[in-house]
């Protein structure tokens, strides 16, 4: 499965992705926004492992993200449980080198699309830790509306943040 809008590409992520992937997830910048299963330091170890954990996914709800046909990051979403089934978390990295390239952004509205039309997901939502401004734009971008700030929520190298947390849904 493939989903692409010009120079973006989503695709299923593949073991030759590995040393990429290793290569861009290690990195503490992208460690200091994501949770702490996110190995840091990051190795290609990590990355086969994660690869093979998404590999079965059926249906599928995780993807390498491209650019120009180079693995840049990654996107994926978490489809909830019990009477929270029809709303997935969102969540998405891309490696320094391609920051601010606009890249997030349309990875966030392929993958939003495809949740919405594939999975039956009624409504999306991510959290954003204080500081992440990036992140915060890309999802105010992608029409993602500000729907709290739960305090002190994420505790992350040794100290309490905020976590934003932004949702879309489906007619929004």
């Amino acid at each position: 499965m493939e989903l692409a809008d010009g120079k973006i590409h989503l695709r299923s992520l593949r073991y030759s992705d590995c040393k990429h992937l290793a290569v861009l997830a290690n990195n503490k910048r992208i460690w200091n926004n994501l949770r702490d299963m996110f190995p840091h330091p990051y190795c290609v170890e990590d990355a086969e492992k994660f690869i093979d954990s998404v590999k079965q996914q059926d249906p599928r709800t995780t993807f390498a993200i491209e650019y120009d046909y180079r693995f840049v990051g990654v996107i994926g979403i978490i489809m909830q449980q019990d009477v929270y089934r029809k709303s997935g978390e969102i969540g998405y990295w891309i490696g320094e080198p391609f920051w601010n390239k606009g890249i997030s952004t349309c990875a966030l509205k392929l993958a939003t699309e495809y949740a919405f039309e594939s999975l039956g997901v009624e409504k999306l939502f991510a959290g954003v830790f204080a500081g992440n401004e990036g992140s915060r734009r890309v999802l105010e971008k992608c029409g993602y509306h500000l729907e709290g700030v739960l305090r002190k929520a994420v505790y992350k190298n040794n100290r309490f943040l905020d976590e934003w947390r932004f949702g879309k849904l489906r007619n929004d």
